[in-house]
């Protein structure tokens, strides 16, 4: 029957059904070609989406479009525009740090992607970039919504896994960093191949403005991670208190959005959620079926037989599968499941399941800008008008680069660990 759910499960992939009937397909038919009771299937889809911490997911999404489309990401952008002064290709180095910004508010690498792009692409192509390398630094940037926190993935990942989603918040910022890190270094070295314009000097009047100007759009990350940091509320919790802030912001200080925008942003986020607590109300039982076949038991000794149990090869293994389904899976289906598909082997080395977790959501966050399927680029392609052909040909230098990033993760292990210790 194990090998029924993984035949029927990748043959409905390859036929292009969608994956969450996918994942509840082919588990509900192994569930009819077994003598499981039939009444397992309402129970364990309810007890799939039955968790406290999920809460977070729909207000998280909601708080990420919200900053999209309300007036907050501009300020930001200008913001960081301002504060970067006479620096030759400035422009791009900003739409990096402004993807790191925005990417502490939405929680959401598309989102950071749409933010971000719709306010810069056609200021950078207006200057003189190249619009199919400006459209990829952006995708590949917005990688980054979902490793610096907060991250609907890294909820997802704990809701699973049972650690704190507190420590995975923290665990985020410094692989966050070094992913915008190597990008600014990327488009640098592009900037001076180029010959792509310096950015425009800004006196510490016009900087100071724009500044007060972004401020409480600013708040928002500082709101947000500390209050989940000083222990005032909780993740889920911030969640809530991220949309009402936001909204406070974009319709009474900004005022961006009116009752029609904002009904359609809840309507959007809605049913952007739905379909997330889908995919994880099916992937219980998918889930529950490959632990009762123990299937996650045969893969780990499946992976430590190949690699002989050397930590080293087994995580190289791990990413190798993280990488590639990554670029043929949606982030939050491929790390729903992997994680339990992969635990064991983990745990079989001694790993700890924090930089487990690290390691997962950075990898599958890199498979938003890697094509097949790649979110981040089709979003780039949206904004810009260019085709997937031209915004995917620039972007595999930068992809590379965050492999890079993935496998100091990997192997340096403080470089995720290092914070959530600091925090008890």
């Amino acid at each position: 029957m194990g090998t029924v759910l993984i035949v029927s499960f990748l043959a409905m992939l390859v036929l292009g059904v969608p994956i969450a009937l996918s994942i509840g397909v082919s588990a509900t038919l192994v569930l009819f070609l077994s003598d499981m009771p039939l009444e397992a299937l309402p129970q364990t889809l309810f007890s799939g989406v039955n968790s406290f911490s999920l809460v977070a997911v729909p207000f998280f999404v909601l708080a990420g479009d919200i900053l999209a489309r309300g007036g907050i990401s501009e300020r930001i952008v200008v913001f960081a525009e301002a504060a970067m002064g006479r620096i030759r290709g400035g422009l791009s180095i900003v739409s990096i740090v402004a993807s790191m910004f925005v990417s502490a508010i939405s929680g959401s690498g598309a989102a950071t992607t749409a933010a971000v792009g719709s306010a810069l692409l056609p200021q950078l192509k207006r200057k003189g970039y190249d619009l199919d390398f400006s459209a990829a630094l952006i995708a590949s940037a917005g990688t980054i919504g979902v490793v610096i926190p907060p991250s609907v993935p890294m909820v997802l990942y704990a809701v699973i896994s049972g650690v704190p989603v507190s420590k995975l918040f923290m665990a985020g910022f410094v692989p966050g960093f070094l992913m915008g890190g190597i990008l600014i270094a990327y488009a640098l070295y592009m900037a001076r191949k180029r010959n792509y314009p310096a950015g425009e000097l800004a006196g510490f009047g016009e900087k100071l403005h724009k500044f007060v100007n972004a401020l409480w759009g600013l708040m928002t990350p500082v709101l947000i991670l500390g209050g989940i940091f000083s222990g005032c509320f909780t993740p889920s919790e911030a969640a809530a208190v991220a949309v009402a802030y936001s909204l406070f912001v974009a319709v009474f200080v900004y005022r961006s959005l009116d009752f029609k925008s904002v009904y359609r942003l809840v309507v959007n986020s809605g049913v952007t959620s739905a379909l997330i607590m889908f995919i994880i109300a099916t992937s219980k039982i998918f889930g529950w079926q490959l632990a009762f076949y123990e299937i996650p038991d045969k893969v780990a000794r499946a992976v430590l037989q190949l690699t002989y149990g050397i930590p080293a090869l087994v995580y190289l293994v791990i990413v190798a599968v993280i990488l590639v389904a990554g670029m043929f899976m949606e982030t939050a289906s491929a790390l729903i499941i992997l994680t339990p598909i992969f635990l064991p082997a983990i745990m079989g080395v001694g790993g700890n399941l924090i930089h487990f977790g690290l390691m997962l959501v950075v990898g599958l966050a890199i498979g938003m800008a890697t094509p097949p399927v790649a979110i981040d680029i089709y979003v780039a392609s949206a904004v810009t008008g260019l085709s997937l052909e031209e915004v995917s040909r620039p972007i595999f230098p930068m992809v590379a680069a965050l492999i890079f990033v993935l496998l100091l993760v990997t192997y340096v292990p403080w470089l995720s660990l290092a914070l959530p210790g600091l925090g008890g």
